[in-house]
């Protein structure tokens, strides 16, 4: 590889972006328990399920102490209280779904909302449910010497919805594992444009090509692990926000912090890292509503992967580089990187069509038949909800309008020959 100018921005790297080797954005080796003070929390999150269950949880984190987040001084510690927090705060908002006059609650009492918002201002994270708390610090291995797979991971803390919960949220584990590869040589890329190396560039976009690949791969044992009917018309309720939910118009009051409702949105997918990334690396570019939506996400996930996305948008372009290039090889292989990117899109489709556009049709069915179990849990699900994604989004729309922008990326010769799935 050629060295760069004297006058050149130094090599790029992952270093200082939280990024593991091993683990990309993954929390490494989460804690599994806190210091002893905090005990109470870790009683009450450890069962939030059956205490959803039984309509006893908000009782017990009303009778719950007042905590200081001082003795907090680990990241980890905060990551894992963060979760904890989020996690009771979810099934707190919740626990009754939109039944009667309880559309979830007005207010979160002070002595779970102040210590959740020192915790968050800490973090940089917000007072709420993210992908950054369920999936990425919400993991444990059975066996600590054994494999990160399905069969020997767990759950740290779950919502109501049995196995389907761990299946939802350790397939999204293995689908960020997937793309560590693809991470590791995203400073390849950039280091390769800067220095003039197209088959240092080639070869690293190979690797994030099959990464983009064994993401989709991963992403297909969502159909295994999760009941749609559950995750339709039990888990999504615990997932939602309070940001464009017809369930809180106002949002939600963190009593002795502020006193006006504030408004955060829901675990979503658009809050991976992982995706942006990408973006900004293959020149993706997300106009209007879409991009406005992806763009506020951002907020919802670790400062230090928020700047690492923005640090690659700052990057000479890729695409440009490709352009200018006489190698049919580093054409291939951005076109190939571009088109897996596109088929894992369109696959997210299909899977948020099976787990929300098909039982919501079900649900409006089964609202006027009423049939046994499946027409009882579905029809569980909020109403207000249909059409939504956990984030907020008019899912199926958004989704869509990013794919066929993502499509756009593609070199224009070859752009009028490739179809998007459907």
């Amino acid at each position: 590889m050629a060295a760069p100018d004297s006058d050149s921005k130094p090599f790029f790297s992952l270093d200082s972006y939280h990024v593991s080797e091993e683990l990309g954005f993954i929390l490494p080796d989460p804690l599994v328990e806190l210091p002893p003070y905090y005990q109470p929390w870790m009683d009450i999150a450890l069962r939030v399920p059956e205490l959803v269950d039984s309509h006893k949880l908000r009782f017990h984190i009303n009778e719950m102490p007042l905590l200081s987040s001082q003795f907090l001084q680990k990241h980890r510690e905060l990551r894992l209280a963060h979760l904890a927090l989020s996690v009771m705060t979810m099934g707190y908002v919740w626990q009754e779904g939109e039944n009667k006059h309880s559309r979830g609650v007005s207010m979160l009492p002070h002595n779970l909302a102040v210590p959740y918002w020192e915790v968050s201002q800490r973090l940089g994270l917000p007072p709420i449910l993210t992908h950054a708390d369920a999936v990425l610090a919400n993991w444990k291995k059975k066996d600590p010497e054994g494999p990160f797979d399905m069969e020997n991971l767990g759950l740290l803390f779950s919502l109501p919805g049995g196995d389907s919960v761990r299946g939802f949220f350790m397939v999204t584990l293995l689908v960020e594992l997937a793309a560590v590869p693809a991470l590791r040589n995203i400073p390849v890329v950039i280091n390769g444009v800067r220095c003039g190396d197209t088959e240092a560039v080639a070869t690293a976009l190979d690797a994030v090509c099959q990464s983009l690949q064994d993401m989709t791969d991963a992403l297909k044992l969502m159909q295994v692990y999760v009941e749609p009917s559950v995750f339709y018309g039990i888990m999504r309720i615990y997932l939602s926000g309070w940001k464009d939910n017809p369930c809180m118009p106002k949002g939600l009051v963190y009593e002795g912090v502020r006193a006006e409702p504030m408004e955060f949105s829901g675990g979503s997918a658009a809050q991976s890292s992982l995706l942006h990334c990408f973006d900004e690396l293959l020149g993706v570019k997300h106009e209007a509503k879409s991009g406005a939506f992806l763009t506020r996400m951002r907020n919802y996930m670790p400062p230090a992967h928020r700047q690492l996305i923005q640090d690659i948008s700052s990057q000479p372009s890729l695409k440009s580089f490709v352009q200018q290039q006489a190698s049919e090889r580093l054409h291939r292989a951005f076109q190939h990187c571009v088109t897996k990117l596109l088929a894992l899109r369109g696959y997210h489709i299909n899977v948020v069509s099976r787990f929300i556009t098909v039982p919501a049709a079900r649900a409006r069915q089964l609202r006027h038949q009423r049939q046994e179990l499946e027409a009882e849990m579905i029809s569980r699900a909020p109403a207000a909800l249909e059409e939504r994604g956990t984030g907020g989004s008019g899912i199926m729309t958004f989704l869509k309008t990013v794919r066929d922008q993502t499509k756009d990326a593609l070199l224009p010769e070859m752009s009028k020959d490739m179809k998007p799935h459907s």
